[in-house]
C-alpha cells in the first residue's frame, strides 16, 4: 500500500500498528510468553512457543546476544503484568526498535485467547517511506479470505491516516516472486 500526501518527518504521522486479521496468513506466527509461576505453567500447557521466566530476563540482560536471537525469533512477545517494569530494563532497548514490545495481561489471563488473538496478528509500521508492505495470506488461500485480510489492513491503515482514504495512493498484492495486481479503491 502506497500512501500519499502524508509527512513522515512528524512522529505523530507514522504509523505502528498490529492488526487483528480475520483469517490465519499461513505462515507459524511465534509467540513467546513472559511469565512465571502459574500463568507460565498455563502459558506451557497452551503452547506457547517459548516461556521466559524472570530468572531468564535476569540472564538475558547479561547476554545481549542472546537477546536479539530471541528477538529476532520471535514475532510476538506477551508479559505478564507484574514483570513488565523488568521486561523494559532488561529487553526494552532490544524489543522498542524492533516494534516487538510485549503486550502486558494480568496473571488471570486465559492464555489459550491471547495466544489466538496474538497469533492472528500482523504488525505494521511505517516510518521512513510511505509505503505499508504485510502478509495477507498464502497463494492457496481462497480469494474469498484474502480480500477479508486485505479489507481489514485497508480498514485499520484508512482510521489511522489524516484524510482517510484519501491518503491512500494505491494498493498492490503480490506473491513473493509473481507480478503485481493492483486493488481498485472505492472513494466513498
Amino acid at each position: 500500500m502506497r500512501l500519499k500526501e502524508i509527512d513522515l518527518k512528524k512522529q505523530e504521522r507514522r504509523i505502528t500498528e498490529s492488526i487483528q486479521l480475520p483469517n490465519p496468513v499461513g505462515k507459524a506466527i511465534k509467540v513467546c510468553f513472559i511469565a512465571a509461576g502459574d500463568l507460565a505453567v498455563r502459558a506451557k500447557s497452551a503452547g506457547a512457543d517459548l516461556i521466559l521466566s524472570r530468572e531468564d530476563l535476569d540472564r538475558l540482560g547479561r547476554e545481549k546476544k542472546e537477546a536479539r536471537k530471541i528477538a529476532r525469533e520471535y514475532d510476538h512477545f506477551v508479559s505478564e503484568a507484574p514483570l513488565m517494569p523488568l521486561v523494559g530494563k532488561t529487553l526494552g532497548a532490544i524489543l522498542g526498535p524492533r516494534g516487538k514490545m510485549p503486550i502486558p495481561v494480568p496473571p488471570s489471563a486465559v492464555v489459550e485467547d491471547v495466544l489466538a488473538r496474538q497469533r492472528g496478528m500482523i504488525r505494521i509500521r511505517v516510518r521512513d517511506q510511505p509505503v505499508v508492505q504485510c502478509r495477507v495470506g498464502t497463494e492457496d488461500m481462497p480469494s474469498e479470505k484474502i480480500v477479508q485480510n486485505v479489507e481489514a489492513v485497508v480498514n485499520a491503515i484508512e482510521g489511522k491516516l489524516e484524510r482517510g482514504m484519501g491518503n491512500i495512493g494505491t494498493v498492490l498484492i503480490k506473491t513473493t516472486m509473481g507480478p503485481p495486481v493492483k486493488i481498485p479503491l472505492s472513494k466513498a
